[in-house]
């Protein structure tokens, strides 16, 4: 097995144990493999009041354009019990076909197959391909994301550094893989609900004043029309209360207020502000005289953002329906991550491998996808960079 093998790169990665915020050693091994490559490597640390201090990568080889950024992160989720996995979650183990691991999939495994990708294209091309290859690496992608790619990207501007396409290695099939190009991402955001009463015995109603049917009311209008109906390429909005609390013990005791908590996953039809500007007023609307509230809207760094289908999504689309014989669907569905932070620095994309949920137990990727997502990563940088 060579060292551009994606899978022994995989493995090396996952048996870094970086659980977010912790390095792990997995940014060291990165840095080491690029580094005697040819990049140039830079370590940055970021740091913010009430935050752990997290380390970052930047590595580039070359000084001109086209410039294209591989961009991910090596943190990851806690494993849980460790003893629920059936293979140790820092192990590395291969099993019937599947590399185990916490981080196989999100996103260790896909940061493997873009740094096996360039190995091999650096190997048949030298170090005077014509453009520049960026690996944009993060330790903050999983935690408070304050210390992450937000700040790398804003250290790199300061140096002069202009980016032209990025490719972010987020798990992106749900089944197959070749399903789906990300090429954008639904806003976030939460909003805080408390409805004000009066309390009192339940015994003597007329002396109180019962928050619960106020809260009911106003969740009710916020729920009552849609949002919007969807945009060409983003589903409708979806607002979706998450809690409802009196944290009331007593049985015979009307409370003092009540208190909701909702988050809206919304398309582009909206900002953080317009969004927050329409549900006050619904909220308002609704409580008219009779209902005493309040709305804290948290701050979101979450916006609603698309990459237009241009002629690198097109690229990349060729690249994976030449490797697995599937076009994939371009698509905005699925939470948050890291692309936001990137859309403002150069259009980006996601595709990485497949997988629902990676905080479970027993994380694991096909080795065959390790191969084929590697080539097709091959495939993008032979025609990005062609000469």
């Amino acid at each position: 097995m060579s060292d551009h093998s994606p899978l022994a790169l995989a493995q090396a990665l996952i048996r870094c144990p970086s659980v977010t915020p912790e390095e792990g050693g997995a940014l060291s091994f990165l840095a080491d493999a690029l580094a005697r490559a040819g990049f140039s490597v830079e370590r940055p640390v970021f740091s913010e009041p009430g935050t752990p201090d997290i380390e970052n990568l930047y590595a580039r080889i070359g000084t001109t354009g086209p410039v294209l950024v591989f961009a991910g992160h090596t943190d990851v989720v806690p494993p849980g019990e460790t003893a629920s996995w059936t293979h140790g979650p820092f192990s590395g183990e291969v099993s019937e076909g599947f590399l185990y691991g916490r981080g196989a999939v999100d996103m260790k495994g896909g940061i493997a197959c873009m740094l096996a990708a360039t190995l091999d294209f650096l190997d048949a091309r030298g170090p005077e391909f014509g453009g520049s290859i960026v690996f944009l690496i993060t330790g903050d992608e999983e935690g408070p994301a304050v210390n992450g790619t937000v700040k790398l990207l804003e250290w790199a501007k300061g140096r002069g550094e202009r980016f032209d396409h990025c490719l972010l290695g987020e798990p992106t099939n749900p089944d197959t893989l070749g399903e789906m190009i990300k090429i954008g991402r639904r806003g976030s955001l939460t909003g805080r609900l408390t409805v004000q009463g009066r309390q009192g015995h339940v015994a003597y109603p007329h002396r109180a004043e019962n928050p619960i049917p106020g809260l009911l009311r106003l969740a009710s209008a916020l729920i009552a029309e849609p949002l919007d109906d969807g945009t060409a390429h983003f589903d409708a909005s979806n607002l979706e209360f998450t809690t409802i609390d009196v944290g009331n013990p007593a049985t015979n005791v009307i409370p003092a207020s009540a208190k909701a908590v909702f988050n809206v996953r919304f398309n582009d039809d909206w900002t953080a502000e317009t969004l927050g500007a329409e549900i006050r007023k619904r909220l308002e609307a609704a409580a008219g005289n009779a209902v005493r509230f309040s709305l804290d809207l948290q701050p979101s760094n979450s916006p609603a953002f698309l990459t237009q289908p241009d002629a690198f999504v097109d690229l990349v689309a060729d690249a994976i329906a030449a490797e697995t014989g599937r076009r994939p669907a371009l698509s905005t569905t699925g939470g948050t991550s890291d692309a936001r932070f990137i859309k403002d620095a150069c259009p980006v994309i996601e595709f990485g491998l497949v997988g629902r949920t990676m905080h479970e137990t027993d994380e694991r990727v096909a080795v065959a996808d390790l191969d084929r997502l590697t080539a097709i990563y091959g495939r993008v940088l032979e025609r990005y960079l062609s000469s």
